[in-house]
């Protein structure tokens, strides 16, 4: 990216610490982290408190906007009840006045405006409420039809920019892979406390989850190339497009490099609801933290509403095969992002860098 001002808002989480990573990498631009408790690692951006949901307080935030040239949008309000929130009309009007909040401070002080990033996901196809149609692509219609606050945020977004020189991007996900601290939907903290807790108890890693379906997933940091590369290409204007790894896995397959990168041996399928089974694990965490001199915090801090993120992603009490979960790349292939990455060594990779970090043990 040429050297500008970029804005992260959702620092904390999962894509957007990645964003942040991603330009400390690269460097040669400013970069403002947006979010309510400051990230555990900024890679030298300035930290920015707000609360998206407060107009006042993105109205007194302006003066840190001035001059941003980029918008990555990865903030996200999800409810306590993580899956039945995704229909809930609250839900859908909070993360809708988060956006608008943030662009009445923002456009106003940001005459140089050339981007805004806008991440949906596979919700977008309905994969919560329904199979879906193999392979999903980005142009069909039929995805309106369910309630999410991706509508609500993408319609104002194009009522936005319509006739303005800056564009935007709409980056749609599929399952997230990376490792943040409190996320509500991030795999590593919960399936790494869960082994962490067979380990101890001397078994192997069994599989927690139900019957699996042929799946894509998508290493955060490609993810975070991917929204870098939108900011810049002509062909992502005004687009959306679908980002996965660029292969396909069960987790029945990929479940022994999981073990392996854990240090421990595949067990059977042996289902287990960690959402429901966690509290009996707080206690035992905590004494996992002192004896390997953890920075991980406390285990609801640590993996925040992830753990039924963890149920539903796996499909725990699923008894019958599920339909393929599957969308099409050939769009921003063809609009010129062509990176890909093995699933499999994606899991190992973020197992490890967390265990070398100290998060798990």
């Amino acid at each position: 990216m040429a050297a500008g001002k970029v804005v992260v808002a959702g620092a904390t989480g999962l894509v957007g610490n990645a964003a942040l990573r991603h330009f400390g990498r690269v460097g040669g631009v400013e970069v403002v982290a947006l979010s309510r408790r400051k990230p555990r690692e900024l890679y030298g951006a300035r930290h920015v408190a707000i609360d998206l949901t407060d107009p006042a307080q993105c109205t007194r935030a302006a003066t840190e906007l001035q001059g941003a040239t980029h918008l990555i949008y990865a903030a996200l309000y999800e409810a306590p009840n993580l899956v039945d929130g995704w229909r809930d009309p609250r839900q859908i009007d909070t993360n809708d006045k988060m956006l608008r909040n943030l662009m009445a401070a923002l456009e106003p002080v940001a005459p140089s405006l050339k981007h805004v990033a806008l991440l949906q996901g596979t919700k977008a196809y309905g994969v919560h409420v329904r199979p879906l149609t193999v392979p999903a692509r980005e142009g069909r219609s039929e995805m309106y039809e369910q309630p999410n606050f991706y509508w609500a945020q993408e319609n104002f977004l194009r009522e936005l920019q319509d006739g303005k020189a800056w564009h935007f991007s709409i980056l749609r996900p599929v399952l997230i892979v990376g490792e943040t601290i409190g996320g509500a939907m991030d795999l590593i903290p919960p399936l790494g406390v869960y082994a962490a807790m067979m380990r101890e108890q001397g078994r192997a890693l069994d599989y927690p989850g139900g019957t699996a379906r042929v799946s894509q997933a998508v290493d955060v940091d490609l993810l975070a190339r991917a929204i870098a590369w939108s900011g810049e290409a002509v062909a992502a204007r005004n687009e959306a497009f679908n980002v996965t790894n660029g292969d396909v896995f069960t987790w029945e397959n990929i479940w022994p490099a999981i073990a392996d990168a854990l240090d421990m041996k595949p067990g059977q399928s042996v289902p287990l609801s960690l959402a429901r089974e966690y509290p009996a694990w707080i206690a035992p965490w905590d004494e996992l933290r002192r004896t390997h001199n953890l920075v991980a915090p406390d285990l609801e801090t640590f993996v925040g509403l992830s753990f039924q993120y963890a149920d539903y992603t796996m499909r725990y009490g699923q008894t019958e095969p599920g339909p393929p979960s599957i969308v099409s790349t050939v769009k921003i292939n063809q609009a010129g992002f062509t990176e890909m990455m093995d699933t499999e060594a994606m899991f190992q990779k973020w197992f490890s860098q967390a265990r070398s970090a100290r998060l798990l043990p």
